[in-house]
């Protein structure tokens, strides 16, 4: 896959792994409109794409991302129409990330603020240097949350402690994120990019499609009760039993040998 040309967003190909790469360093990789529609275009691209069987996204520079370029938003004529017309495509990235039926890593370094937190949410594995540091700042621009944040904060750390994080723009550390449940994992800012690669490797060998499945298992088990969240369970496993990477699986364990999930390269 050739590389695609954007101007706040640069894509990479490589092992199967799709790299996005929040690109603009010098704002803090703070959303605009045009950086709204790169990263809804490019997850596009890489949830449809058999090629990637695993997405990482990372800031450039300094930090992950600062959230909105309140800046550049402030200089429009009509800024709440110009709002609408950002999140339209940020909220469809996200949306992106999350349904996407492959693994999606966060490589998340120095500030993560606003909007920001909401692409790191919609990651399923986040790992971050000691030295990221996390907070809303909605609230203190008299503003209210977007990107996703309402919506997986109470899932992932309760009510309470989103309430906190909204209202006093209490500033997380990495460690503090790790143990509020935002953050996967915590490593020296030397090492966050061999640890992602790691996690990645780790990733690729695995079987693409079951971690698709159950991505979406996961993500869904909020709407059901318990006994219909089995049921699909049920129907789900009953159905993997009999595919190709199944199967695979179950000769690796009955052979004592690592299973073979090298089919899912082909494009």
């Amino acid at each position: 896959m050739k590389r695609l040309e954007y101007q706040t967003i640069k894509t990479e190909v490589i092992n199967n792994v799709g790299r996005i790469y929040l690109d603009r360093a010098e704002a803090g990789n703070s959303v605009t409109l045009e950086f709204a529609r790169e990263l809804e275009s490019i997850s596009s691209i890489f949830k449809e794409k058999k090629e990637v069987r695993v997405v990482v996204i990372a800031g450039r520079g300094k930090h992950f991302s600062v959230g909105g370029d309140l800046k550049a938003f402030a200089e429009k004529s009509n800024i709440s129409s110009h709002l609408r017309e950002v999140t339209v495509p940020l909220h469809q990235a996200i949306n992106n990330l999350v349904t996407m039926k492959k693994p999606v890593v966060a490589e998340v370094n120095g500030t993560v603020a606003g909007g920001g937190i909401g692409i790191v949410c919609a990651a399923d594995i986040v790992v971050a240097s000691e030295n990221s540091r996390f907070v809303m700042a909605y609230t203190k621009a008299g503003l209210t949350p977007d990107g996703s944040t309402s919506y997986f904060l109470p899932r992932l750390i309760g009510l309470k402690k989103s309430l906190e994080l909204a209202l006093l723009n209490r500033k997380l550390t990495a460690e503090e994120a790790l143990q509020w449940g935002i953050v996967t994992r915590v490593c020296q800012e030397e090492q966050l990019s061999e640890e992602v690669q790691k996690i990645a490797n780790e990733l690729i060998a695995g079987a693409t499609e079951a971690f698709g499945l159950t991505k979406e298992l996961l993500y869904h088990s909020f709407e059901h009760t318990l006994l219909e969240q089995m049921e699909k369970e049920s129907l789900q496993i009953s159905d993997r039993v009999s595919s190709e990477e199944g199967q695979e699986g179950i000769r690796a364990f009955l052979e004592k040998r690592k299973p073979d999930f090298s089919n899912n390269t082909r494009t």
